[in-house]
């Protein structure tokens, strides 16, 4: 049964409105520039700048995606028309997805008769948590051991074959199913929007999350790493019941307002469609181990922005440097079109920002980091010889080879997880740091200390058995 659901806003009236809010900032690109900044005739020049019809991607008012993923909870109604849709989520309910076959007769033969592979995710909508989301999950997992960001629902579910959850990737499940069939996947998503915003003074509010799914065929060698489609959709994630609460507030604060004030937002939908999107990008996880479905292509590509790079080789760039928004600006864009961009430029194009972050990330520029430790590992031979010193036996002859550890949260969680990485160990082996004090003792080293620390700080690091579990106090001196 074929399943054709639209949204009352079609991709031509937001792309109307995102073609004239781009030029409009794209006035007063190349005015006081230097004269030996990228003249403004060859920013003309690029491709974006033509006034070709060519170079525009086809109208996808028409479009019919291959597949349609339909998650089975209503839409906010307090979100206005030119807004992306929320959808509030009740933690650890089960929610069904609908994997839809929305495909022409004829079309992607090659999957007729044979399995695909979806993998779904939920991760940071946010992008400053983007950025930092190696740690938020290693926090996560610290604060709730044992626990998952997202499960399925297996008994509940419908047409899925071999789920599989790594069990070093939280937030993500993935399973095979026949599109001819049909299939529906139950999810749970265990954590909640406010574990991930700063305590202050209460009232937290929750950040936004996405699911999700990027789905792939076999290749040649019977593996699923041919990407087919991506789609995804915001949430929202409450304390049980929280979401139906929160569902009505903001349809009782819709139905106080004028009906001219009403106009300006979007009707609630009892499903929210997830719209297509990029593939994820790959992020190097824990133990570095990449999820399937990219792990060839991530490997070889080069971190830096080459000259030589096509224009594809540019889309995948911005993809995997998390400026995926932008991709459809640099569209037509090489390597070298992207690199002659001055940074007055960059900003002018994707606002001060974002432009800053692409300009450093194209000139390959590393950001300084906020605090830096040096440590390292007492050997058995280095205490024989210090203890053998303090006793007045033999000089000291103590040699300490010490390794730099870079820290931009100040949290205690990420000491803890770059110690673990330093020295190729879980950070659940590590129980708790703690810091030498005077006469001996031990303080606990909290972010307030950390946040204390003089930058380039140096320290020997001491284990000491814990007492209670089968890891380890970490002492430093």
């Amino acid at each position: 049964m074929a399943w054709a659901l639209k949204l009352p806003l079609t991709d031509e009236v937001i792309e109307s409105g995102l073609v004239q809010d781009f030029d409009a900032s794209l006035s007063g690109i190349g005015q006081e520039l230097g004269a030996g900044a990228y003249s403004m005739s060859d920013v003309l020049a690029l491709p974006i700048f033509k006034q070709e019809e060519s170079n525009l991607p086809p109208d996808s008012e028409n479009k019919i995606l291959p597949f349609q993923y339909v998650l089975c909870a209503a839409t906010s109604p307090a979100i206005k028309l030119h807004d992306e849709t929320l959808t509030y989520l009740n933690q650890g309910q089960s929610y069904e997805i609908r994997m839809l076959d929305n495909r022409k007769m004829g079309e992607l033969p090659e999957i007729t008769g044979k399995m695909v592979k979806s993998i779904i995710r939920v991760v940071f909508h946010d992008r400053r948590l983007q950025y930092t989301e190696h740690q938020q999950l290693e926090g996560w997992r610290w604060n709730r051991p044992g626990d998952r960001i997202l499960d399925l629902d297996i008994p509940m579910s419908v047409g899925m074959v071999d789920p599989r959850a790594n069990p070093t990737q939280l937030n993500t499940v993935e399973f095979l199913w026949d599109p001819s069939k049909r299939t529906s996947v139950f999810i749970q998503v265990h954590c909640i929007s406010t574990e991930f915003t700063m305590r202050k003074h209460g009232g937290e509010k929750g950040v936004p999350f996405r699911i999700q799914i990027d789905t792939f065929k076999e290749n040649d060698g019977g593996e699923y790493t041919e990407h087919l489609h991506s789609a995804s959709c915001q949430v929202k994630v409450f304390k049980p019941k929280g979401a139906d609460r929160k569902q009505k507030t903001d349809r009782e604060k819709m139905e106080k307002r004028a009906p001219q004030e009403k106009e300006k937002y979007q009707p609630s939908y009892e499903t929210t469609i997830l719209t297509e999107c990029s593939p994820w990008p790959e992020v190097t996880y824990v133990n570095n181990s990449p999820s399937p479905g990219f792990n060839s292509s991530h490997n070889s590509f080069p971190v830096n922005l080459l000259p030589t790079a096509t224009p594809q080789d540019a889309q995948q760039w911005l993809h995997r440097n998390r400026f995926s928004p932008f991709c459809r600006l640099f569209t037509n864009f090489s390597g070298a079109d992207l690199l002659k961009l001055t940074r007055e430029d960059v900003i002018q194009i994707c606002g001060p920002a974002d432009g800053i972050r692409l300009f450093n990330a194209l000139k390959g520029r590393v950001v300084r980091p906020r605090l830096t430790v040096y440590v390292c590992q007492e050997s058995q031979q280095a205490r024989e010889q210090q203890q053998k010193h303090e006793n007045g036996d033999t000089a000291s002859n103590t040699f300490f080879v010490y390794h730099a550890i870079y820290l931009e949260d100040l949290t205690a969680v990420e000491l803890t997880e770059k110690i673990a990485q330093l020295f190729n160990i879980s950070p659940r082996q590590i129980s708790q740091i703690f810091k030498q004090g005077p006469t001996g003792i031990h303080v606990l080293v909290s972010d307030e200390m950390i946040q204390n620390f003089q930058d380039e700080v140096c320290f020997v690091l001491d284990t000491m058995k814990a007492e209670t579990n089968d890891g380890y106090h970490i002492i430093l001196k």
